[in-house]
């Protein structure tokens, strides 16, 4: 009989510590969640990341006098994906593929006239957005 009733305790303890890990796991998860629900990004953010990214990173006092000749403007939605399109004044493109889960874009420079498209790198769209209050 006592060796029935260890075996009981045992079991019960396992059990409820069983069950202990198993909500744990569960709230972590759900912070996970709230998280990558704070972090998906929408059309706004990805325009307004990339246009913050090349303002930074291009020369745009040539477009002064003629601001048509450099332009920003939202390309093809996929799924998981903006693409981002920034027009330089020598006529190149360079497409901005934004992770809507992550920010994670990917850069595609692209020159129709001479056949020629090549990976630039990436940015963390995050780095390139205003900070929020």
């Amino acid at each position: 009989m006592l060796k029935y009733i260890a075996f009981t305790f045992v079991f019960l303890v396992l059990f409820l510590c069983s069950c202990r890990n198993n909500l744990a796991g569960t709230a972590q998860s759900s912070d996970a969640q709230t998280e990558d629900t704070l972090r998906t990004i929408t059309a706004d953010m990805a325009y307004e990341g990339v246009n913050n990214y090349c303002h930074s990173a291009y020369d745009w006092s040539v477009a002064k006098d003629n601001p048509d000749i450099m332009y920003i403007t939202m390309g093809e939605e996929t799924d998981s994906t903006y693409q981002v399109v920034f027009r330089s004044y020598t006529g190149a493109f360079v497409h901005f593929y934004v992770n809507k889960a992550s920010g994670t874009t990917r850069m595609v420079e692209k020159v129709p006239n001479l056949n020629i498209e090549e990976e630039s790198g990436t940015i963390d769209l995050f780095d390139y957005l205003e900070k929020q209050n």
